[in-house]
């Protein structure tokens, strides 16, 4: 009988927290017991609109949201109707990203990475745990041994990390997908897991010599931001590759807590977390300034609209507003907000969240 493995959760429930929990898929039962659900399409029904959802992304048009035992649902009228996707596992996904209108990929628990060629009606399955241990050792031992030679005792230490991995099989989520056009992105997760792909996902390299993230923090976000990366994670970690720099280097800010997220502009950059926290930085990073929002709960999505305003969601269902690229916040009152785990505005005048009571459109002022 196989049993859903332990899986270290991210940000499902808008909660932005990482727990230790088993799940058994119920709708992965056959013949012969339970069914692991790596191998376990998800479920039809009438309610995954309404069902948890962790992740939003606009695909041209239509909008696609991700979320538990597989469930991906997509809308092409702004979240008046939706429609379910086809996907081949029950895993448990917790972000997704669209850099075309018809390529997209979907990512959480149990190592999962899919990719859809169609808008997101149907997915595939690209990467899984059961595979990502053997392909980081295979990574560890070959290539990088030859590209890191000048440091043997760093190289010993990554070969044993990646066998760690390996040991853990699925353990371990990604968090976020990031890709800046049809073959170039990221996906990050638990314990500094991170990966990047050059071609479209067909083959992916491991990226844990490639980051300062010695104590393998959890990476909670990945963006491009003009023509540089950027990472968010536990313990203030946030991490930047300039354009032109082989590695995600560690920047200096004055926060120390969790951060969930990033977004910005040619003008500025906004990071924000825990306990309403928002830092900003108008030179790239170099020097960050707090942001007041006046409340307590995490932050934990953003957005922009089509007037260029920046949207940040909390857990608790606080929509916060900006008109100066992040230097001030006002709130937003809505008579129906509710918890939420992800943001996307898929139409003018249409705020569309999602989170553990599904996917909500509220009207813009």
């Amino acid at each position: 009988m196989k049993a859903k493995r332990a899986t270290m959760a991210g940000r499902a429930a808008a909660m932005a927290l990482v727990a230790c929990t088993t799940v058994w898929a119920a709708q992965g039962v056959d013949d012969k017991g339970w069914r692991d659900v790596l191998d376990t399409p998800a479920a039809r029904s009438p309610y995954a609109s309404r069902a948890l959802l962790n992740g939003l992304a606009n695909a041209g048009a239509r909008t696609v949201a991700v979320g538990q035992r597989g469930q991906i649902v997509y809308t092409d009228d702004a979240g008046k109707t939706w429609r379910q996707a086809e996907v081949p596992v029950s895993s448990d996904l917790v972000a997704v990203s669209f850099p075309t209108p018809a390529t997209g990929w979907a990512v959480g628990h149990d190592g999962v990475v899919l990719r859809s060629t169609d808008a997101g009606q149907t997915w595939a399955l690209q990467l899984d745990g059961r595979r990502l241990g053997a392909l980081m050792v295979d990574f560890y031992t070959r290539e990088a041994n030859a590209s890191l030679s000048g440091d043997p005792k760093r190289t010993a230490a990554l070969v044993e990390e990646a066998k760690r991995f390996e040991a853990q099989g699925a353990e371990n989520p990604f968090l976020d997908v990031w890709f800046r056009d049809a073959s170039n992105g990221y996906v990050v997760g638990a314990f500094g897991l991170a990966l990047r792909t050059s071609d479209g996902g067909a083959h992916w390299e491991p990226m844990l010599h490639a980051i300062d993230n010695p104590k393998g923090q959890h990476l909670y976000a990945v963006r491009g931001i003009g023509a540089d990366v950027y990472m968010t994670g536990e313990q203030g970690l946030l991490l930047k590759q300039a354009q032109g720099d082989a590695r995600f280097r560690a920047l200096d800010i004055p926060y120390k807590g969790t951060l969930f997220g990033l977004t910005g502009s040619a003008q500025s950059l906004v990071a924000y977390g825990l306990r309403g926290t928002v830092i900003r930085s108008t030179d790239g990073g170099r020097n960050w300034q707090p942001v007041s929002t006046g409340l307590q709960a995490g932050l934990t999505a953003s957005t922009r609209d089509g007037e260029g305003r920046l949207l940040i969601v909390s857990q608790v269902g606080h929509v916060l507003m900006s008109r100066d690229d992040g230097a001030s916040f006002t709130p937003i009152p809505f008579e129906r907000s509710a918890p939420a785990a992800a943001v996307a505005v898929p139409a003018k005048g249409t705020l569309l969240i999602a989170g553990p009571r599904g996917a909500q459109a509220l009207q813009l002022p």
